[in-house]
């Protein structure tokens, strides 16, 4: 009777049992775990070996601060499959699946950077004893998930879901199922899109085998491409992957590298990026820039500070329009490859202003963000009809300070050096001390590109400059220093070709009378720069026909000259002019007309006072320069000994053009 009365219990109790008893059970352990208040439609259970518990109609609660009735995640139906077997003998959870019917996400976070995603309850909690759960294979259907972060300024769209393995192109297994995310909206204020596939979601936990990537992604006109592996890939271990980067613009990258670059012209560049030793690395760097190749690795390191970016980089051609970007200009040139219709807009108008120097503002938090520590070396240079031997360039910013040296340029057997230095100040400006010296350049290099002149010689000199501003306009335009140029040999057409152009520099040879094909014995242009204005100390043209002096001031804050040059013939000419002539206007279109009035009796007074060779103090500079035995060094040393010689015989005058011992121009007053 017993039995008959348990039998029918069972049989009555079969009948009647819902799994839906437990909901509430299963619904509180949930809501304890995560932190949140989850709800379960319905809860069922079929049994087996290989039992499967499925939930329907799930859903998570936002945390506090999100509207009441929002939800960070829902999902239609949740089915997890256990191994029995496998925790009997064992005593280990095994879930040889996990299959997720149209989930959707709410991935939002606020202004003060509270988020959906944030689940305190979930760290920091005590570990348990026993083996992690061994989690098989996750299946996703129609999964969906919204992202907001303002201060990325992003807004899109995921699709999310699994497909059978063997994408064999993104180094997958044939085993389990790949997660394949589409995406869309804005990221950084620019339309994004983007395709993913991954391994498995749930061998993200599998330290021993890497993970697979193949991801394709545009951020407004940035193409990024990776693929290849990341090891261990919820601790980051480390990383095999392929990156190739396209775009009209580096400066572009910075929302999605972090790394503050100046705007360059486009570019395309790949390489092998990995991570070791906590440092991001990309290696093997092949591409280009603008018209310039680029080549060699470079690294980010955390640091203790701000992160520390460490380049070596290497160039066998550079055009240095496409670097421009780095002293504030515009880079790139018409003709730049790949330029979109606004670079080429930007192009055309820096060309067309009548400014000169850049006058974009360096922006000091971004050189804050990160310290760099770059080697650049280019075999050869490419200017505006100007091409150099090569460049190297060593370039460190520590904490917003910024030094740049060793800069060298070579040029044939010379070089021009510069060692620059710029320090923060208060207001965002910047104290800046810069030395560059010119050493024994020949002006027959500068001017092979031309194709329009041939001519020898060298050239040399040196400047100096200290300053305050924020870019290089106010730099330049606000400094105290000098700058001294001396050139010796060649002709004087070579030298107004380099120094001026062409059609200007045949201009002025025109203008004072002078063959275009004069050899050029010497050539001394010493000022002084004071609150950004260069005053001539000496100006001094020696040729074959004639000797040409001149006076006036470059105002470099302003970009305007005022320029008085006389010429002087050695003999009688009929294209000599006795006028002087008078170049004007701003620094980037000068003009010529002959010197009137005040202009013309200043320039007269000039050969007057004998203002005919250098002073004997800039020998030592001269000599540096362009070497000994010019035709520099031989009229300082001549005039020297002829100073000597007057001062030696008591009671004379000195001689008009005399130079003192101690350097110093003797001025005889005109009668």
């Amino acid at each position: 009777m017993a039995l008959a009365i348990f039998s029918a219990a069972i049989v009555v109790l079969i009948s009647v049992w819902d799994w839906n008893w437990f909901r509430p059970f299963v619904e509180a352990r949930a809501s304890a775990a995560l932190g949140r208040k989850v709800t379960i439609q319905h809860l069922g259970l079929h049994l087996g070996w290989k039992p499967q518990i499925v939930l329907d109609g799930v859903t998570v609660a936002n945390p506090d601060g999100f509207p009441a009735d929002s939800k960070f995640a829902t999902a239609d139906r949740l089915a997890v499959t256990l191994d029995a077997m496998a925790y009997l003998r064992h005593r280990q959870i095994v879930v040889p699946a996990i299959a997720v019917t149209k989930p959707v996400v709410d991935a939002e976070q606020r202004a003060d950077g509270g988020a959906t995603w944030d689940f305190p309850s979930l760290t920091g909690g005590a570990k348990s004893s026993g083996p992690p759960p061994k989690i098989g294979d996750l299946q996703i259907t129609d999964g969906q998930a919204h992202v907001v972060i303002p201060k990325l300024k992003a807004d899109f769209q995921l699709a999310i879901a699994t497909q059978a393995g063997g994408n064999q192109s993104a180094g997958a297994s044939s085993s389990g199922s790949q997660i394949v995310v589409d995406a869309h909206g804005t990221y950084s204020n620019q339309p994004i899109t983007g395709h993913l596939v991954g391994g498995a979601v749930l061998s993200l936990r599998d330290k021993a085998t890497p993970y697979p990537i193949d991801m394709q992604l545009a951020n407004g006109p940035t193409h990024v491409k990776l693929a290849g592996t990341v090891d261990d890939p919820l601790s980051f271990a480390g990383a095999h992957i392929k990156l190739d980067l396209t775009g009209p613009d580096m400066a572009l990258l910075l929302p999605l590298s972090g790394v503050a670059l100046p705007k360059t012209p486009s570019y395309d560049v790949a390489g092998d990026l990995d991570y070791a030793d906590k440092r991001i690395r990309l290696q093997n760097i092949v591409g280009r820039i603008g018209s310039s190749d680029l080549e060699g690795r470079l690294s980010v390191d955390p640091g203790p500070q701000r992160p520390v970016l460490d380049a070596d980089l290497t160039s066998r051609k550079v055009d240095l329009a496409d670097i421009g970007g780095f002293i504030g200009s515009e880079p790139g040139r018409q003709g730049t490859p790949n330029q979109t219709p606004e670079q080429k807009q930007a192009v055309a108008r820096a060309e067309a202003s009548p400014q000169l120097l850049p006058t974009k503002r360096i922006d000091l938090p971004k050189l804050k963000a990160m310290d760099v520590h770059l080697k650049y070396h280019a075999g050869s240079i490419a200017g505006r009809s100007v091409p150099l031997d090569n460049l190297t360039a060593t370039l460190a910013i520590d904490d917003g300070r910024i030094h740049l040296a060793p800069l060298q340029v070579a040029v044939g057997r010379g070089q021009i050096a510069g060692d620059i230095a710029l320090t923060p100040t208060k207001g965002n400006d910047f104290h800046t001390k810069a030395d560059v010296k010119i050493q024994k350049v020949d002006i027959g290099r500068l001017l092979a590109a031309t194709h329009a002149v041939n001519g020898g010689g060298v050239i040399g000199g040196e400047a100096s400059l200290e300053s305050d501003g924020n870019s290089a306009a106010t730099i330049v335009g606000q400094g105290n220093g000098e700058l001294k140029l001396f050139t010796a040999g060649g002709n004087l057409s070579a030298l107004l070709v380099d120094l001026a152009g062409l059609e200007f520099g045949n201009a002025v040879l025109s203008a004072l009378g002078v063959p275009r094909r004069a050899d050029l014995q010497c050539f001394v242009a010493d000022f002084a720069l004071r609150h950004g204005v260069l005053d001539t100390r000496t100006l001094i043209v020696d040729t074959s026909e004639a000797v040409i002096n001149g006076t006036g001031h470059i105002d470099l804050g302003r970009e305007t000259l005022d320029m008085t040059l006389n010429t002087k013939a050695k003999h009688f000419t009929i294209g000599s002019i006795p006028t002087p002539i008078n170049i004007g206007g701003r620094l980037k279109s000068p003009s010529i007309r002959p010197a009137i009035g005040p202009l013309a009796v200043r320039g007269g007074a000039a050969v007057g006072l004998g203002i005919l060779f250098p002073p004997a103090a800039l020998l030592a500079t001269i000599q540096l320069g362009v070497g000994n035995d010019t035709g520099c060094t031989q009229a300082a040393r001549k005039d020297g000994a002829q100073a000597a010689a007057a001062s030696a015989n008591a009671g004379a005058a000195p001689n008009a053009n005399a130079v003192s011992s101690k350097g110093k121009l003797v001025r005889k007053k005109p009668k």
